[in-house]
């Protein structure tokens, strides 16, 4: 996913460089249609991976899933259910599919691993919100604001799928802890 991701990136830049000297050269509307709509697309998918790129620089995928941001109630848990989004598991890409992989991380590894990216897809929800400033110069208002709510929406659909799996994330984390708390005991008793 994240070789898609960044040649999509790059290729829509291409294509906004592109478009926009033909339309500077042509002076032709439809030109201009092509360079906003290549430079929206460029700028969602550069802004995902820039964001992406500076939280994981600053948290490493180690976020403290303790802390009351993270933290799912039951209320929140009953509306995931109602939603079913269980079943998305499977459907939804991931960018990092190892950064959640229990044979290379501890499950207390994974658990902040969801947190950081909750925060990405949260930080990118109102980020998405940008490109509607640029119909001040480029007019066609209606179009910024549908597609950034349409990228909002589906960032937000990252985020409800990391709070739902993040409390069973953390019972098997508990699980591991304490078993590991109880192999160091019966450790140091065999030692005495």
């Amino acid at each position: 996913m994240a070789k898609k991701m960044k040649l999509t990136a790059v290729i829509s830049l291409v294509m906004t460089a592109l478009f926009a000297i033909v339309y500077i050269t042509a002076d032709e509307a439809v030109f201009l249609t092509l360079v906003i709509s290549f430079g929206t697309v460029a700028y969602h998918f550069v802004m995902r991976l820039a964001v992406g790129k500076a939280i994981d620089m600053v948290f490493h995928n180690k976020m403290d899933y303790n802390k009351k941001w993270f933290r799912v109630g039951k209320t929140e848990q009953r509306f995931y259910n109602l939603l079913r989004v269980r079943k998305w598991k499977g459907k939804m890409p991931t960018y990092d599919l190892k950064a959640f992989d229990p044979k290379i991380h501890s499950w207390d590894e994974i658990a902040g691993a969801t947190c950081q990216s909750e925060i990405v897809h949260e930080i990118i929800m109102v980020l998405s919100f940008l490109p509607i400033l640029a119909s001040v110069w480029l007019g066609a208002l209606p179009v910024f604001v549908i597609t950034s709510f349409l990228s909002a929406c589906f960032d937000c659909l990252f985020v409800m799928m990391q709070r739902y799996n993040r409390p069973r994330i953390v019972k098997v984390a508990e699980r591991q802890r304490r078993k590991t708390d109880v192999q160091r005991k019966n450790k140091t008793n065999k030692e005495v």
